[in-house]
């Protein structure tokens, strides 16, 4: 067997992504083989066809962490050729070859068949969405409700600052978008901002206070460092915050002033090891109650083979929504 792949190789020059033809021995082990039909384009692609990313641990490997397709062949009685599936997370794309590939084969315990998703709907949302969808189901498990008040969504054209804001309007809630783009409030508008602000905090330079003004009900944060230090000491009483980036920083300049005398609750999310049942149970909420109504206008479409200046844009903090690539056809 032979196919295309986009195939990531470290030399003296760095890492390169180029388009090759490669055998069976590119499938891996696993259970379950899919013809990929889409995969899109993440931050963790970015590190993996960086030099010095960190998350690759040996090249050649096929990146693509997201992976959307039909399964051709299974050995596991709850997969069977002709399903419609979505993997991502695990090893996928980072130790094991993922979805710039027309296949892929992983094992069962990483694939979740879609229901009330396309694999192109399912790969628009790939893992930012669902992480986005963690966040989203983690403020509503602590007892969030529209008439509790607004909700703030930081890096909100982002991946997953975009799909948690639509999802989040999709169910009634006023949400606030903060974002660094200034020329997104048409775009965040039309996924359901109530209102769109700058970056956090609005002053830069001023001392952040242990505990500030309450302005928010609770937050989906993927921005980390100094914006979630602000974000958490201006989160009213009994409020919480899903966390899942750090492009602001991984440092975290706060104090324990919310947590202790408002009872602010910090949730970390993490979809690469997400349980498989928990994940199932969550990519079917994402095909009903929990689907973004305007999930089209957050994607944008590209073949597999532009994958690299793709995740140029990403890693220069220039690109928007969801670029959701094409794989099937595309070589």
């Amino acid at each position: 067997m032979e196919f295309w792949a986009m195939v990531a190789h470290r030399s003296d020059d760095g890492i390169e992504l180029r388009r090759e033809r490669v055998g069976a021995e590119f499938l891996g082990p696993g259970t379950v083989t899919i013809r990929v039909h889409y995969s899109s384009a993440n931050f963790k692609d970015g590190l993996a066809v960086t030099e010095g990313g960190g998350v690759v641990r040996d090249y050649p490997i096929v990146p693509g962490i997201d992976l959307a397709g039909e399964v051709v062949d299974s050995d596991d009685d709850h997969f069977a050729p002709g399903d419609l599936v979505v993997a991502h997370g695990y090893d996928i794309g980072v130790a094991h070859h993922g979805g710039f590939a027309e296949y892929a084969r992983v094992p069962a315990e990483w694939v979740v068949k879609l229901d009330g998703l396309t694999p192109r709907e399912a790969a628009a949302l790939g893992t930012a969405g669902f992480t986005a969808a963690m966040s989203v189901q983690e403020l509503l498990n602590r007892g969030l409700t529209p008439s509790d008040g607004q909700v703030l969504v930081t890096g909100a054209t982002g991946g997953v600052g975009s799909v948690a804001l639509d999802i989040l309007s999709g169910l009634g809630f006023e949400v606030v978008a903060s974002t660094g783009k200034t020329d997104a409030g048409e775009l965040l508008s039309e996924l359901g901002a109530a209102e769109v602000i700058g970056r956090l905090p609005e002053d830069p330079e001023a001392k952040l206070r242990p505990l500030s003004k309450a302005r928010w009900s609770a937050a989906v944060d993927s921005v980390g460092g100094t914006s979630l230090a602000y974000v958490l000491s201006s989160i009213a009483y009994g409020g919480s915050v899903a966390v899942s980036g750090l492009t602001g920083g991984h440092n975290v300049p706060a104090t324990v002033m919310p947590f202790i005398l408002r009872g602010v609750a910090l949730f970390g999310i993490d979809s690469v090891n997400f349980p498989i049942d928990q994940r199932r149970d969550l990519w079917a909420r994402l095909g009903k109650e929990l689907k973004p109504p305007h999930l089209s206008s957050i994607e944008h479409l590209a073949p597999v083979t532009e994958a690299a200046a793709v995740l140029d844009s990403i890693k220069s903090g220039t690109h928007s929504g969801r670029t959701v690539f094409e794989v099937a056809g595309a070589f």
